[in-house]
Parts: C-alpha cells; structure tokens; sequence
C-alpha cells in the first residue's frame, strides 16, 4: 500500500470534505478523490462513502486507519532513532505559531536555538492553532503551537503529544475614560450594549468570543473586524469600541486603554503539540529546552513589576506551567 495514499485516508479520518484534506495536503479535490480511489482499488474494498455534501469513512476505512496510524508512528520513532544515532542537533525544524505566540517567545527561543545548535534550521510560519495541528498531522510542520479554547485535542488522539507552555488570561478592553474601566473585573453582560471590535486575525478566536457574548445572553454588535492588534486597540482607544483580548496581547502599554479581567476568569492553556513518535528526536527536544528557557527569560523582563502600573502591560499574562 501507497503511504502517501494512507496519509491522505487517515486526513480525511479528521475532516469530512475531500476539499478541506486537498487544502491540508496542497492538492487538487480531484488528486484526493483518485489517491482514496486507488486506495481502495489495492486493498479490494470500500474505504469512503457520501454522507451529504461530505464523506464519512466506512468500517473498513476506520480500520486501515488505526494501522496507518501505528504504521506512521513507527515511521516517526525510526526517523528520530535515526537522528539520534547521529547525536548533533540538525536538520529542519518546521514551527507553525499563532501571532500572540509567535512574537512574545519564539524569536528568543529561535535565537537560542541557532546560538546552540548552529546546524538546525528553524522554519517559522504563521498558522491558527486549528491549522498548525493539521499541518503536524500531515508533516508538513513538526511542531505547531496549540490552545485549549479554539483547537480540539481529545486526550485520546493517537499520534499527538502536547508539552503545556503557559496559561493565558482574557481580558475586557475598554477606553481609559469608560465608566467601567476603574472595575476590578466585568462580567461580559456588563457590555451588551457596547459596539465590539473583534479580532479577526485569527478566526478560532473571534468565534470564542462571539459564542461568549451569546451565552452571556447577547448577540454583540461588531463594528470592526481586525486583522491586528493595532486596528483593534485604537478602536478602543478612540471610544468606538470593546473587546476581549488574549493577555499576551497586552505586553506593552496601549495609551487610552484600559485592560480588565473576566468575570469569571477565563483562561486559555497554550501547548506546544508535536507528534509521539519524535518526542524523542534531538531537534525537538533541542527546541522543547529552548522554548522553556526562553519563557524563563520573558517571565523576569515582563514581570508586573517592571511593566509599572499601566494596567495595559504584561500584568495581563498568566503562566503557570513549564515545559
């Protein structure tokens, strides 16, 4: 059996449209529809059928699924045996991070990397959390940054691990003269009348809130969708709007703005997942130290205390959990 046509079956195990595995995997709907036909055209039997506009797998393709999976985890364990037999740290390492992320610690924990490992090569590339998972999934990337509000990780998915790497607070933004911006935290029913800029950057986030706001009782009124921090915050800062931001939005002071927490607190655990197989290959390992020493770093230069008092700064971050 092809493997390139078994990782194609075990995408579409997590996705349900022959488009949606063909975006995954940079093919055609065409080119994922004639890989799953011979597929099944070698292994004799019905692998997928049509449910609705999508399809779902058969009992046959769920079974092949569970030995590719094992199949590919072997691969993996191998390809890290192998890098470890040659004991220095080289290579390329493909990360895909979300931007809160990407900007607060990856450029240390890259630089660090490159000091101590001058042969390993990292490739950065800006991905929602939902997307850098499927790109580890099909190896297109080798670790990718993930959190637990926007991106579904069961305990169970075979062939995935996670590393926590910080927990992060949400926070209301308010213009600094609003009546509510002196409150010690806001319950978001406090804010139904208010117009809401959304962050639209990264979509997973923006759906949260949206669905915050409804199970508050109330469908906000948007009246900027932002593809950055900067739009949103002047939106803010002028009186036009509201929002909730990720804490790690609010490491450096927002002049006429004012950050204030949840109520109750809502935090978003943010974990760095990679594939089982490779938690032992040196290259991840490598970056996992790095990652971790990095965050060390950031936890003594973006301290309350060295931020002042502007509630705008990094007094927003949360990190409770190492590497």
């Amino acid at each position: 059996m092809d493997i390139v046509r078994l990782r194609t079956l075990r995408e579409l195990s997590h996705r349900t449209t022959m488009a949606a595995v063909a975006e995954a995997l940079f093919l055609t709907p065409s080119a994922v529809s004639q890989q799953i036909a011979q597929l099944e055209e070698e292994v004799g039997v019905q692998l997928v059928e049509r449910q609705g506009r999508g399809v779902r797998l058969t009992p046959a393709g769920e079974l092949l699924v569970a030995h590719a999976d094992r199949l590919f985890a072997v691969l993996d364990e191998a390809k890290a045996d192998m890098a470890a037999v040659c004991r220095a740290v080289s290579g390329t390492l493909r990360v895909a991070v979300f931007p809160t992320v990407g900007s607060w610690l990856l450029p240390a924990a890259i630089q660090r990397s490159q000091e101590r490992h001058p042969h390993l090569h990292v490739i950065l590339e800006e991905m929602e959390p939902a997307e850098g998972l499927a790109a580890v999934r099909t190896r297109r990337c080798d670790l990718a940054f993930v959190d637990d509000l926007t991106t579904l990780l069961p305990q169970e998915e075979k062939g995935i691990e996670k590393r926590p790497l910080i927990d992060d607070a949400l926070y209301v933004l308010l213009p600094s003269d609003h009546p509510l911006a002196q409150r010690a935290s806001l319950p978001l029913e406090a804010l139904k009348n208010e117009r809401w800029a959304l962050d639209s950057a990264w979509t997973g986030f923006a759906e949260f809130v949206l669905g915050l706001c409804r199970r508050a009782g109330f469908e906000p009124r948007v009246n900027a969708l932002c593809r950055g921090f900067e739009i949103l915050s002047a939106m803010v800062a002028s009186g036009c709007s509201v929002s909730v931001v990720a804490g790690l939005r609010l490491r450096y002071s927002t002049p006429g703005v004012m950050a204030v927490p949840l109520r109750p607190k809502i935090r978003r655990r943010i974990s760095a997942a990679f594939r089982s197989g490779e938690r032992s290959h040196p290259a991840i390992q490598a970056f996992l130290v790095a990652l971790n020493e990095a965050r060390n770093l950031q936890d003594v230069a973006t301290t309350p205390e060295s931020a002042g008092k502007d509630r705008t700064s990094c007094v927003a971050i949360m990190r409770n959990n190492s590497l």
